[in-house]
């Protein structure tokens, strides 16, 4: 079989079985929280003071800015985040998860990690786990 006959497949497989797991994740989030806004808030979570500009938490989301920035209003309507404006630029946006919304965020995070636990940890074993990491790493640094 041919390299490129070979790269497409692992491709599809990949891909495949990324959306099937992601669907079967989202599936078990609580009605109060979508996949897309936990990831929002997981991005935030990883920051210093949980806070970034808009523009730069569009580089840590699969959907588009105008959509991120929708998804921002409807969390902030909530008091799960803050917005306000860039002291260092007044064109740009800050967005704060508060300790509500890192509330939410832990709780959903439990809840997340043992679906993932579950579902990806059920079928793979450590060192499949460990070599899906190296392998996916890989890809995503593309080296």
């Amino acid at each position: 079989m041919s390299k490129t006959v070979t790269a497409v497949e692992a491709w599809e497989s990949l891909f495949r079985a990324q959306v099937i797991v992601l669907r079967e994740l989202g599936a078990q989030f609580p009605e109060d929280l979508s996949l897309n806004e936990y990831d929002v808030l997981f991005a935030l979570s990883q920051q210093k003071e949980r806070r970034l500009r808009i523009r730069d938490l569009t580089e840590h989301m699969f959907i588009t800015q105008p959509s991120i920035s929708r998804m921002i209003d409807r969390l902030a309507a909530r008091g799960l985040v803050t917005k306000g404006a860039d002291p260092s630029d007044a064109r740009g946006i800050i967005v704060q998860m508060t300790d509500a919304g890192f509330d939410v965020f832990r709780r959903v995070a439990a809840q997340h990690m043992k679906a993932i636990t579950s579902r990806v940890g059920g079928v793979l074993n450590g060192d499949e786990l460990a070599e899906l990491t190296r392998l996916c790493t890989k890809l995503r640094l593309g080296q």
